[in-house]
Order: C-alpha cells, then sequence, then structure tokens
C-alpha cells in the first residue's frame, strides 16, 4: 500500500494552506494498493516533535475504500485529536522544522469507538486487524510575520 499527496512530496514542506497559519483544511491524499479483502482504512495524523511529545492532528477512521481522500472533507468518522477537537488541526509547530506522519492502515474490519475516544483508542481497536499500512511525511516550519 502506498500514501502520497498531489500536495507535497515524502519528507517535502506541507503548503501553508493546510496549516493553522492558513485556511486549516486537510490536504488530499491518493491511497495505491489496498488490499482486495479490506473492509476500510484509517488515518492518524500526528508530529513526534511536539515539545510534550508525540501531537495528534487528525483521527479518522471506518473510511471507504478511497483511492483519493480530498482536501478539506471528512472521508469517515474522526476521533478526537490533540486539540480536543474531531477534526483537521493543522501544523502550527511552536518553534522549528515538525514532521507530520499521514499513516494509513487497511483493516479487515469495522471500527467501533465510544464517543469521546482517540488514537490510543483506534489502535487498540486496530490491533490484529491491519493487513496493510503505509506512511507520508510532510514538513512544516511557521512562517515569520514581518514587523
Amino acid at each position: 500500500m502506498k500514501i502520497t499527496s498531489p500536495e507535497f512530496e515524502h519528507n517535502g514542506f506541507i503548503p501553508k494552506k493546510f496549516t493553522c497559519q492558513g485556511k486549516d483544511i486537510n490536504p488530499a491524499l491518493e491511497i495505491k494498493g489496498i488490499p482486495e479483502n479490506a473492509k476500510g482504512l484509517a488515518l492518524i495524523v500526528d508530529d513526534p516533535d511536539a515539545p510534550m511529545g508525540m501531537w495528534v492532528h487528525w483521527v479518522v477512521y471506518n473510511i471507504p475504500l478511497l483511492s483519493k481522500i480530498e482536501e478539506d472533507s471528512v472521508p469517515g468518522k474522526q476521533a478526537m485529536n490533540d486539540f480536543r477537537r474531531k477534526d483537521w488541526g493543522g501544523p502550527c509547530p511552536p518553534s522549528g522544522t515538525h514532521r507530520y506522519f499521514f499513516k494509513i492502515y487497511a483493516l479487515d474490519t469495522e471500527i467501533d469507538l465510544k464517543q469521546g475516544a482517540g488514537k490510543k483508542d483506534l489502535e487498540k481497536a486496530m490491533d490484529g486487524h491491519t493487513m496493510a499500512k503505509a506512511e507520508l511525511i510532510g514538513l512544516y516550519k511557521k512562517h515569520q510575520r514581518l514587523l
């Protein structure tokens, strides 16, 4: 399985449009090589470079077997991120360049999560059900405003 974006290269910079300094919408993602007998997809976007440790930006599950997730879309059910909301929270690093991991999982089952569930709950529910996984890394550094 492979995940790419028409918006940025692997290990390339995520355009400002998709961050807290822009429209703060999710970028388009393209998925290839989904196993034929998969029942759905899950997506986790997180930042291991955050000062307090891993920061979760987006958690989506029960995504239909799509070859493309459109920009500014809700492709499945959303779980809680570290912004304490259930939607895309774009890159917004306090300092330096951070890495954003877009991790897509092909699952052999649908996932049932309780209200208020987050990344750890999804990872636990996916345990033993992941058929394939792919990862795309994007970078972002805040643009400094001129005085």
